[in-house]
């Protein structure tokens, strides 16, 4: 048996019925796999490669310590790649909602926490659904776990090397650039990553050596709660989940350029006009609302650990939901976003995390419920592959992923691109956004607006 880390501990604990800690993943094809060699693929990439795939949860006696991880004896692969249908008429509207049912579904804890769907009757390709514990590993690593099971090419076959611990990481998969590293800590941070990695509470020691660090601390401690909205509320059992028609990059590229952006400000801006929109059609309160950002730590230039883990922070972004028009919106999130790419928040949010994991249940649910109140959603953006790439010898058309709304939190936002395309997805508990697709909407609206000419009509 191995000892859980304490902060991959930390987000098993968050688990709650309104708010299962499951990263849900979605790629559809424009041909049917070949199911049979996916499974081969999945078992050589994911099951051999990664241990935790074929490990069970085991908790402690009396509920005291950490958990721990062990083999599960009675692994069976078909036990974790199930096959579902798409109801009729098979378009993305009932993919959706094939999607919203599992994301409402907790993973069944007495065997490895993950588990795959093959979707049939989606379009003319069918798709896969991915379900993954966030105790086995963060968004970040687990979409490099995924995007592993791929190929450069349709007829290409992934063959593991014995004598290595670490599978060849693909020159595609270096381009994967994590969550867009928005806050990057001290330079001695990055310096002293490897000893972070062993030791997080070594994150804490350092960030507290300098007045950054101790000034971070204090701005988290007195952070005032979001402000209530339509947004925010009791959570129940029941998820949706909705996505964008995918965009061409180089149309974000372009406002980009036009207004001295980054892609990321741009995607970030019109998620905060999507949700001002939103908000003024439910006639609710309109208010500048705070969006936590997961930020990788981990080299993504280094193969993917044989345990993976969690391994990031997270910082926290107050979104100018206030500001009208759209590109003096654009320009004071940039200003709030380049403050905190100076900023080591995340490495001391990764140190405070790990220390939650260490705390008696009752306390982490009392640290995660005041956590809740500082936010109104969780918002990731992941760069996948530039090219198109293959499954099990079918291209890849398109991938969406969520990750929970931890801190009991009713949206998350993602954003993910491949292939020159982004696309957009939400997240929802049913209860606070009934309608998720109106989100989707406005985002598309927004960029629309962030793409006029009209120089007027910034003031």
């Amino acid at each position: 048996m191995e000892r859980m880390a304490s902060i991959d501990a930390a987000w098993l604990r968050m688990e709650e019925p309104a708010n299962l800690m499951m990263i849900t993943a979605v790629l559809w094809f424009e041909e049917p796999p070949d199911w049979e060699r996916l499974k081969a693929v999945v078992r050589e990439r994911m099951v051999e490669r990664f241990p935790r795939f074929r490990q069970r949860l085991v908790e402690p006696e009396g509920g005291l310590g950490l958990p721990y991880w062990e083999e599960d004896p009675a692994f069976e692969l078909d036990a974790h790649v199930e096959h579902a249908v798409v109801p009729p008429p098979g378009d993305r509207a009932a993919l959706e909602e094939l999607v919203s049912q599992w994301m409402s579904t907790p993973l069944e804890r007495s065997r490895p926490l993950w588990q795959l769907h093959v979707v049939e009757g989606f379009g003319q390709g069918g798709a896969l659904l991915a379900r993954l514990h966030h105790s086995i590993a963060d968004g970040i690593a687990l979409a490099r776990v995924l995007l592993s099971l791929m190929d450069e090419r349709a007829e290409g076959h992934f063959t593991p090397e014995p004598e290595r611990r670490e599978a060849p990481t693909p020159g595609w998969m270096k381009l994967l650039r994590g969550a867009r590293t928005v806050a990057q800590g001290t330079r001695a941070a990055w310096k002293r990553g490897a000893e972070l990695i062993a030791e997080p509470i070594q994150v804490g020691d350092l960030v507290r050596q300098g007045a950054r660090g101790a000034a971070t601390l204090s701005r988290l401690a007195l952070l005032p709660a979001d402000p209530p909205t339509v947004l925010r509320g009791e959570l129940g059992t029941v998820k949706r989940a909705a996505w964008s028609e995918p965009i061409p990059l180089e149309e974000v590229k372009a406002i980009g350029r036009a207004t001295e952006s980054t892609i990321n400000d741009v995607l970030l801006a019109a998620v905060t006009g999507a949700l001002r929109r939103y908000l003024v059609e439910r006639g609710g309160a309109v208010e500048d609302l705070r969006a936590f950002i997961p930020v990788n730590l981990r080299p993504l230039d280094e193969p993917i650990p044989r345990e993976l883990g969690n391994r990031f922070g997270l910082v926290f972004l107050d979104l100018p939901v206030r500001e009208e028009e759209p590109r003096r919106r654009l320009r004071e999130l940039k200003r709030r976003m380049d403050a905190l790419k100076r900023s080591p928040e995340a490495a001391v949010t990764f140190s405070l995390l790990g220390m939650v994991g260490l705390a008696p249940a009752a306390l982490e649910r009392r640290i995660v419920e005041v956590l809740g109140t500082r936010g109104t959603l969780i918002m990731t953006n992941v760069p996948g592959p530039r090219h198109p790439v293959y499954l099990a010898g079918t291209r890849l058309s398109g991938l969406m992923f969520w990750v929970p709304q931890a801190a009991k939190l009713g949206l998350g936002v993602s954003i993910f691109s491949y292939a020159g395309q982004v696309t957009v997805g939400v997240s929802v508990d049913a209860g606070l956004v009934p309608d998720p697709r109106r989100l989707v909407s406005a985002f598309h609206a927004e960029l629309s607006s962030l793409a006029s000419t009209d120089a007027g009509s910034e003031g």
